[in-house]
């Protein structure tokens, strides 16, 4: 059976699968972006030291529209940001700033898990801040969420353009505050944030000097790259663990289908796996075992491995030899067997509701599954996502404004001259990385992929058990920062006719 992806309700950040309902028959799950699993989020907080005490909170009054002169336009609303000055060398010594872009969610959770950030900056003496993304968190305008996302009117001020400049308006008036005029801003931001980060460098370079672009699927736009890249790379990732795995995953949606449709089908497919509720249709299996493949595929994580940890109980099968006992034994291997593990009920988060307006507006990256995959085909079809984005929110997408407002067809040739100072790092497991930059476009515009790494990988905290290729990914990144910050220092000193600024 053919299902369609439809981007309307595509919604990225903390890995989780959303459940799209096409037709009463069949269901759809899309994934998501963000640099860390939900699931892991406290997990991932409780590998780095970073006491809460050493990060204040403050807010900003953001105007709410930057592109407009209406009255309404000069509204404002909070913006929340977070500062850690423990590592800070101060204004004095022109010390750095490391500004981390929030992405689609609340700021919470990213000074302690965004490790780099927090393990580099006694290095640098930097000082660190995390900026949240207007409409997430506490930085939503109208008053309220509910009157923030009441309709199209209130949701049109919700965009990456507009994010951008308040993450503009807020730099400045820190700087300003802080008297650190000549203080060299670095940002830091992985997957959505990444994206956010490069195209930041771009459009506001006289803001910061450089940027880390971690995991940024940035040619995932306007056919740049082809929509089946992600599940070909997830398909990749599995068959290079176990060619007998892949096989198994390909095999088992012809096998469930068909257990289902026979009398008592689903009862038995429920009791199988063991689901937390009763399943109504045989998609709602597909879709959980689809949301853990690539889940696990996009955070492969060592010394892990979720790959490997699923590949090794289906091969195991330690739960019977038929195709469905074997997928089961992949999902105990990669669940545990304490609980039920599939069609747990779907909770809708912030998130959830605020990046389906974003994919409904402008991030409208289309994706598909083709034929030589291991999961079913599933075209993308446009006309179908206009048509429910419209009945959503009376409005029409735009797919095209991403490559019209930022680029990305022939991005080498167009800012091998242009842009500078941006590290594109990757890593190839990932199956975003298929839409990153994976070659240097210049000499200061670089790619830092690794073979092994999986999504965002390098901003997340470090483990005494990292990879070698892993700490060298990131001791890459250092000292390409560092030659950022080193020549802006040699470039101030000659602008102020003074040697002191060369010598930080």
């Amino acid at each position: 059976m053919k299902h369609y992806f439809n981007l309307f309700t595509w919604l990225p950040l903390i890995f989780f699968i959303h459940s799209i309902n096409l037709n009463p028959t069949h269901s759809l799950t899309i994934p998501r972006l963000s640099p860390f699993q939900e699931k892991t989020l406290h997990d991932i907080a409780t590998l780095v030291s970073n006491d809460p005490k050493d990060v204040e909170t403050f807010y900003y009054k953001q105007v709410l529209d930057h592109f407009n002169y209406n009255p309404e336009s000069y509204n404002t609303f909070n913006q929340r940001y977070l500062i850690n000055f423990k590592y800070w060398g101060g204004a004095n010594s022109s010390a750095p700033i490391f500004v981390y872009f929030g992405p689609e969610q609340p700021i919470d959770g990213s000074p302690k898990s965004i490790g780099f950030m927090v393990e580099k900056a006694p290095t640098f003496k930097a000082l660190l801040v995390y900026i949240e993304h207007r409409y997430y968190g506490k930085s939503v305008p109208f008053g309220s969420r509910e009157e923030a996302f009441k309709n199209a009117n209130t949701l049109g001020y919700f965009n990456s353009a507009q994010a951008l400049a308040d993450y503009a308006e807020v730099i400045i008036d820190i700087k300003k505050t802080l008297h650190a005029q000549n203080s060299p801003v670095v940002l830091i931001g992985g997957s959505y944030g990444g994206m956010l980060a490069s195209w930041f460098r771009l459009k506001y370079p006289h803001l910061a000097i450089g940027a880390l672009a971690s995991s940024a699927p940035i040619l995932y736009f306007d056919d740049i790259t082809s929509p089946n890249a992600y599940f070909d790379v997830v398909s990749r990732d599995f068959k290079e663990v176990s060619e007998t795995c892949y096989e198994t995953i390909l095999n088992s949606w012809s096998e469930i289908d068909k257990v289902a449709s026979q009398p008592n089908g689903l009862s038995i497919l429920s009791q199988r796996f063991n689901t937390c509720r009763p399943l109504n249709h045989s998609f709602e299996l597909s879709e959980d075992l689809e949301s853990m493949y690539t889940s696990a595929a996009q955070y492969n994580h060592p010394p892990d491995y979720p790959v490997t940890v699923i590949c090794s109980g289906i091969d195991k099968a330690s739960f019977g030899n038929n195709i469905l006992d074997k997928i089961y034994s992949g999902v105990v291997a990669y669940k545990g067997n304490g609980t039920c593990k599939v069609n747990n009920p779907k909770n809708i988060s912030e998130t959830d509701v605020g990046w389906r307006w974003q994919t409904c507006s402008e991030m409208v990256m289309p994706f598909a599954i083709g034929n030589d995959t291991m999961f079913q085909p599933s075209p993308f079809d446009l006309k179908r996502f206009v048509e429910r984005c419209k009945k959503k929110y009376g409005v029409s997408p735009r797919p095209h404004w991403i490559t019209t407002y930022y680029g990305g067809h022939d991005i080498k040739r167009v800012l091998q001259k242009f842009g500078s100072n941006i590290i594109f790092s990757n890593g190839l497991k990932d199956p975003y990385s298929s839409a990153g930059v994976l070659h240097d476009l210049s000499k200061s515009l670089v790619a830092v992929p690794t073979i092994n790494g999986s999504h965002c990988l390098d901003i997340l905290p470090s483990k005494e058990s990292d990879p070698k290729w892993l700490i060298e990914q990131r001791n890459k990144e250092v000292k390409i920062i560092q030659e950022w910050i080193a020549q802006y220092y040699i470039d101030l000193g000659a602008l102020h006719g003074s040697p002191k600024f060369q010598n930080n």
